[in-house]
């Protein structure tokens, strides 16, 4: 009997591992911040992580695509964030905190929509009691 609570203990720590390392942001660094303007390439507006892809021109004119990583497209509903606000060919300024790696991707903190100033945060902010 014992051994079958532990073998039923360590079954569900191995189901509940891997969502845990799911919603790790280890990946990234959460001391830096970097800010691109560009075009976006698309808005990959999915569950679990939205991504809003984003074409930048280099000062050599060669195309780099960032990858901003957003909530759900539930969370960034409830921050009044559509699929509608960033289509293709939209031209913003973002801000995310950048991948450990040096790849061209991060979590997205902040986007503004360069035709109105209009301010997008994907995670709303606390209710506090």
């Amino acid at each position: 009997m014992r051994q079958a609570k532990t073998l039923a203990m360590v079954l569900v720590l191995l189901a509940v591992l891997p969502a845990g390392a799911h919603h790790s942001s280890a990946m990234f660094d959460d001391k830096k911040e970097v800010t691109v303007t560009g075009v976006v390439k698309e808005f990959q507006y999915t569950n679990p992580h939205s991504w809003l892809l984003v074409d930048t021109k280099g000062p050599n004119g060669e195309i780099t695509t960032w990858g901003f990583e957003g909530e759900g497209p539930s969370t960034l509903q409830r921050a009044g964030i559509r699929l509608s606000d960033f289509k293709p060919g939209t031209r913003i300024t973002i801000t995310g905190r950048p991948m450990k790696d040096g790849r061209p991707a991060a979590i997205w903190v902040k986007a503004t929509r360069n035709t109105d100033n209009k301010v997008f945060t994907p995670r709303p902010a606390p209710v506090i009691p």
